[in-house]
């Protein structure tokens, strides 16, 4: 019977630095971008200080971009929404960072607070509102980076395309 381990006749896996993958300097998958929003949301001082409330307008600030992405903060006062929209041939992510947001999407309302987070695929319908008393704060990811936002009416065909991250 032979005694040998794996362990004893490759050697340890993970000290054979050609057989690791190397660290990724920008995220690549649903997960690693995810991970970025989370890691932001995470780190209060990096963004707080940006936030801004406008009550004519939604705010909104571009955080960060990478090789193909871009990183937005936005905030919404109440009642401040961002129309029926899809975010064309970008996917993304959607994190609430402070206070509530609603998300409508076909014919469902989901409530999303502080922590909560979206993920979605291109041409994915919604609508994003501050139903809310208080002002809320929202980080949104865009892979590849947004060139166009088609706004939708209720029945869901593009009305007219504006680049407005939401």
């Amino acid at each position: 019977m032979n005694s040998d381990s794996d362990l004893q006749i490759a050697g340890d896996i993970l000290a054979v630095q050609h057989l690791l993958q190397p660290a990724r300097e920008h995220p690549a998958t649903v997960a690693e971008f995810v991970g970025l929003a989370r890691s932001i949301a995470a780190d209060r001082a990096q963004w707080a200080h940006l936030v801004q409330y406008d009550t004519a307008t939604r705010w909104y600030h571009r955080l960060r971009t990478g090789p193909g992405y871009e990183v937005w903060l936005l905030s919404w006062v109440p009642g401040q929404g961002s129309g029926l929209h899809d975010h064309g041939l970008s996917c993304g992510v959607l994190s609430v960072l402070d206070g509530e947001l609603t998300e409508r999407s076909e014919g469902t309302s989901r409530a999303l607070a502080a922590g909560a987070e979206r993920v979605f695929a291109p041409g994915y319908v919604h609508e994003v509102v501050n139903d809310a008393l208080e002002p809320a704060v929202s980080l949104h990811i865009y892979y590849p980076g947004l060139t166009e936002m088609p706004m939708h009416s209720a029945q869901c065909s593009p009305a007219h395309r504006d680049v407005v991250p939401a």
